[in-house]
């Protein structure tokens, strides 16, 4: 099975090290996996603003469109979730997650309601609004900031530890959450140490996008489940693209 990860920014070394060895850990033994990052240049270094998100939803769509044929399954890894429909939309028979849709769906399967441990307020209304898009916004009992830059995460863990044991406490005591999301993919490899402190089950939004990936990859070969191409999923026509150039 062949997953590619597509980090949408330009790469952070202390944050791909970590999510390379969290995956690796937790891949199946069928699994290669590949992880991207945008190249150097007039490229974000994070996503805090939308305005950002716009600059590489292009770039990901292209990356999808042009390798749909060279692997299983996509990863897009940021908790905003972007270019997640429209890469959908030309993956071919490949499977294309991102880490909110695949973390609270599988925290709704483990409990009756979530927390979300995010970075900071301004990423709270668009994650809100994803939630409820989604269909789970009844079960969302907070969304719970750590005043942290998305860089920091892995940079500074100690620190990162301690915002997420803070609020995690306050999210479940406070908030009567009865799972956390950690929503941000930056937030990779801290989720065992919460659960131990916290006592209710703690969803690391890189892996849960990774092992969504691998089961619906697995459901896809064995039953054929593969994306649909009708009504709203279906795709732009292939001659529109060659004709006019794109992607």
């Amino acid at each position: 099975m062949r997953i590619l990860w597509i980090d949408p920014i330009v790469e952070d070394r202390p944050y791909t090290s970590a999510l390379r060895k969290a995956l690796d850990a937790a891949r199946r033994l069928d699994t290669s996996v590949e992880i991207i990052s945008l190249p150097e240049g007039p490229a974000p270094r994070h996503l805090r603003y939308h305005a950002y998100e716009a600059l590489v939803v292009a770039e990901i769509v292209r990356l999808v469109y042009r390798r749909a044929a060279d692997y299983d399954a996509f990863i897009i890894g940021c908790f905003y979730d972007l270019a997640l429909r429209e890469a959908r939309e030309i993956s071919g028979r490949a499977i294309v997650t991102a880490p909110c849709e695949s973390a609270i769906a599988i925290a709704s399967q483990l409990g009756n309601t979530f927390s979300v441990l995010v970075g900071a307020d301004k990423a709270i209304p668009k994650m809100r609004e994803n939630i409820r898009a989604y269909g789970l916004g009844p079960r969302l009992m907070s969304m719970r900031p750590l005043n942290m830059a998305v860089l920091d995460f892995q940079a500074q863990a100690e620190r990162a530890l301690d915002a997420m044991l803070r609020e995690g406490k306050k999210a479940v005591e406070e908030d009567r959450a009865e799972v956390i999301v950690l929503g941000c993919s930056a937030e990779v490899g801290f989720h065992q140490t919460l659960q131990e402190e916290l006592g209710v089950p703690v969803i690391d939004s890189a892996l849960a996008p990774f092992k969504y990936a691998e089961f619906l990859a697995e459901t896809a070969q064995r039953f054929g489940w593969y994306p649909s191409r009708r009504w709203g999923s279906e795709p732009p026509p292939a001659h529109e693209i060659a004709e006019w150039g794109l992607f």
